[in-house]
């Protein structure tokens, strides 16, 4: 049975997201709020909980998880890019976009796209998810709360506990926070191309 925190979308409570943060610490998988529906979260180099995240979602090994990063230095570490991938990222984050790169050695193996070896990265902008990331000092390794046969993430904290209470150990609810999965871009120094238009105006990138 998860555990169901409310936590207030524009002055999230200490005490909960320092419990939340510890839930994930201690190999928990949680749904929570980001600025564009819900997601799947947990820690960065725990395998068993990615594995319950694959089992929730139905999702081979092919598939590009992203880590929710709390800003530009932090995605530093994980991905490579040049000035000009970086003055477009200071524009347009925090924000609904995932954006594909080539991975550092510091991303784990089992996190990569096995052929291309790279990593999605996202900054969302969401205050619940700013202050887990400050909580916990690293990032959130995630995958949108789309369950097997939809294409939507889900939206609803009631619903995802209803669905999925056997499956989490704690769902954050964080409110209403959009329907629309993100915009998808990746982004090479020789060149950037949108792969899924979605909440953010893929335009900066075109």
């Amino acid at each position: 049975m998860s555990q169901f925190f409310q936590i207030h979308p524009e002055n999230p409570q200490v005490r909960l997201i320092k419990q939340a943060a510890e839930v994930i610490r201690q190999g928990g998988v949680i749904a929570y709020p980001t600025d564009c529906g819900y997601s799947l979260g947990c820690h960065l180099g725990d395998k068993s909980a990615l594995d319950r995240i694959r089992a929730i979602r139905r999702l081979d090994d092919k598939h590009n998880f992203t880590l929710v990063c709390r800003d530009l230095s932090e995605i530093s570490t994980y991905a490579r890019f040049d000035n000009r991938l970086y003055r477009l990222l200071k524009s347009n984050t925090p924000g609904p976009y995932t954006f594909i790169f080539s991975a550092t050695s510091e991303v784990p193996r089992r996190l990569l796209h096995p052929k291309r070896k790279t990593i999605g990265i996202r900054v969302p902008n969401n205050r619940i998810v700013s202050a887990l990331l400050e909580e916990l000092g690293e990032p959130i390794m995630s995958s949108s709360l789309i369950l097997p046969g939809e294409t939507d993430p889900m939206t609803d904290p009631y619903d995802i506990r209803d669905t999925l209470e056997h499956a989490l150990d704690l769902v954050i609810d964080g409110g209403f926070c959009g329907f629309q999965p993100t915009t998808v871009v990746a982004m090479e120094a020789d060149n950037i191309e949108v792969i899924r238009v979605g909440a953010g105006d893929p335009a900066p990138f075109t």
